[in-house]
């Protein structure tokens, strides 16, 4: 089963404006394909890519490159975030990717494969990928870090009272840990040429504000929002004010350095 999040057009935005894009990342993915296949590199599909940021960053890469996404809100917004010309999207499940049998060199998926229906998801990139075609997932966990001048002990400590407070929201389907569904997909492909790689931390100075907004566009705190728009309120204002007090600061435009802490794997289909 796929779970279909993310569709509300408020959403959408708040994704296309807070999610971190993880360019370190494709740095990587492209080194990674350059040993195995120097020079194919026609077609690239980024699968649930939300709003565009990490398909955008595909493109210089890329004969092509096409999102995927099920979510027309998402795609909406994806059209207008500064498209470049060799990049286009397609509305479907991930699935059941628009593309013959082995017609594409990288299947890509950022922080989404967790919501797919995750085994046919992985025989449908098979069976879209060309023999020496490589597959890309990758995500991060919740738990983002702080940092600010000699208090991020502290800030940790109060962002950890934000992760607790929204994790009874956590869609079960998602189970303890992301980490753990991308190390079971990982486990089960069967291309013997693949590799893991876990915690790479991503650093962005943000305002505090858009630290909030960051997690605010997690899932869970979306579903708390839909249950009790009061709550979900009066939770950021408290997180966001607890935060500024320890940092003996009077405006959310404050920046403030935030750790993404990634993971990721990859792998080659044999030839």
């Amino acid at each position: 089963m796929a779970v279909r999040l993310f569709e509300g057009k408020d959403h959408a935005a708040a994704y296309l404006q807070y999610r971190v894009a993880p360019n370190e990342i494709i740095s990587r993915i492209m080194g990674y394909m350059e040993k195995r296949a120097p020079n194919q590199f026609e077609l690239a599909v980024d699968v649930g890519c939300g709003s565009g940021q990490g398909t955008n960053l595909l493109a210089p890469y890329f004969t092509k490159v096409v999102g995927t996404d099920i979510s027309p809100a998402q795609l909406e917004l994806a059209l207008t975030n500064n498209k470049p010309p060799n990049v286009s999207y397609r509305q479907c499940p991930a699935e059941e990717l628009p593309f013959a049998s082995g017609e594409v060199d990288l299947v890509a998926a950022m922080t989404a494969a967790h919501w797919f229906d995750r085994q046919k998801f992985l025989l449908e990139a098979d069976r879209v990928l060309r023999p020496g075609g490589c597959l890309a997932l990758l995500s991060y966990t919740m738990e983002m870090d702080l940092e600010y001048g000699d208090v991020s002990n502290t800030l940790n400590d109060i962002s950890k009272e934000f992760y607790a407070a929204l994790l009874p929201y956590r869609d079960p389907y998602l189970g303890p840990s992301p980490l753990n569904i991308y190390s079971d997909m990982f486990d089960s492909c069967s291309y013997p040429d693949k590799e893991w790689n876990e915690s790479v931390r991503i650093k962005r100075i943000v305002p505090l504000a858009g630290y909030i907004g960051m997690v605010e566009t997690f899932s869970s705190y979306q579903k708390l929002l839909r249950k009790d728009p009061t709550e979900a309120g009066r939770l950021s204002e408290d997180i966001r004010n607890k935060l500024l007090s320890a940092m003996k600061a009077s405006s959310p435009d404050t920046e403030v350095t935030v750790v993404v802490k990634y993971f990721y794997w990859l792998a080659c289909k044999p030839v």
